[in-house]
């Protein structure tokens, strides 16, 4: 490890993805991408955490079932979500039977899996690490900020989160994008509290961890093709880009935000997607399709960023802590 980064020596390699998301996130370009489309939030259940459960069941399944692995066959299962006590997780892994790390960097959990996966990988301790996440924008609501039944006003600095899952299988084992290094974030607290304004909260942290990690590889913002953060939406995108400027950073020109691109340009969602299944969604489905479809894509630092607060810590007046965690992604034979 050099600085906050790990390099990976194996270079572990991201064989199989998958994706779930819901019908106003396949509105937009992740409906080409997805495996699995749903017609309605509520996926056949009764209640929304149940169908947020069921999401990530599928999306793990899947990836799974996409590389050709019995769930016997993986060794461990990486995962954590927005919900109290991760529930959909520890619920997932007692329906999957796989051995269960549960994991919480609230929407920065698909990173952190990737970053956690590819360690046991790399060392060689375990054969396949299937690491996974999602939300659901019902249950995120009337947990973190109002009953949908009140009918609350969103503010103009929202996101609207989104309802999806995403998941790989990581193994150097197999063909697929390597990854290569990863830089674990540092927790950075600007003093945001408004829990509405994630982009601007969780701006801060996707700064400090894409400056350690140019820092520690020793890489201009030009190496890679992309620069994808998790979900700051569009007010957090032009936040981090003028945070690293300040510090003689540029990364406009292949800098993308998740949360800018889940939805219709044309829809009213203010500032965007978030949500731990925003960049779970959109990294396992239409970056990894760029990644592994022979075009111009093949290098992606991916930094998806996580609001570490709660109901508790919100109701007492404190400000909201935030971490990003980098994964360096590159096309096989890079």
């Amino acid at each position: 490890m050099q600085g906050q980064t790990i390099f990976f020596k194996n270079k572990p390699k991201i064989i199989s993805a998958a994706a779930v998301a819901g019908p106003k996130e396949c509105a937009g370009v992740l409906g080409e991408y997805v495996d699995i489309a749903l017609s309605e939030d509520m996926f056949g259940e009764k209640t929304f955490e149940r169908a947020e459960r069921k999401m990530l069941l599928h999306a793990a399944r899947r990836c799974m079932e996409k590389a050709e692995l019995a769930p016997e066959k993986i060794d461990v299962f990486i995962s954590g979500d927005l919900l109290n006590q991760i529930i959909s997780a520890s619920f997932t892994a007692r329906e999957i039977g796989i051995p269960f790390l549960g994991i919480y960097s609230a929407c920065s959990t698909m990173s952190e899996g990737y970053l956690l996966g590819a360690a046991l990988a790399d060392a060689g301790f375990v054969r396949y690490a299937l690491a996974a996440t999602g939300s659901h924008f019902a249950s995120a609501e009337r947990q973190y900020r109002f009953p949908l039944e009140q009918g609350t006003t969103r503010p103009p600095q929202s996101q609207w989160t989104v309802t999806g899952a995403g998941a790989a299988v990581i193994s150097c084992k197999g063909g697929g994008p390597c990854i290569t290094s990863a830089t674990v974030g540092k927790v950075i607290d600007f003093g945001v509290s408004d829990v509405n304004n994630m982009g601007a909260a969780m701006a801060p942290a996707a700064a400090d961890t894409i400056l350690a990690h140019l820092r520690d590889t020793g890489r201009e913002p030009s190496y890679y093709d992309l620069i994808v953060t998790g979900d700051l939406g569009a007010l957090g995108s032009r936040i981090v880009k003028d945070l690293v400027w300040e510090k003689g950073v540029d990364i406009s020109d292949n800098h993308v935000d998740c949360g800018e691109i889940v939805y219709k340009v044309i829809e009213d969602e203010f500032q965007g997607g978030s949500g731990a299944g925003c960049s779970a969604a959109v990294m396992n489905s239409y970056i990894y399709d760029k990644l592994t479809g022979g075009g111009k894509i093949k290098k992606v630092l991916f930094a998806a960023t996580g609001a570490l607060l709660s109901t508790v810590s919100s109701g007492q007046g404190e400000t909201i802590p935030c971490v990003s965690h980098a994964v360096a992604i590159e096309s096989e034979g890079e």
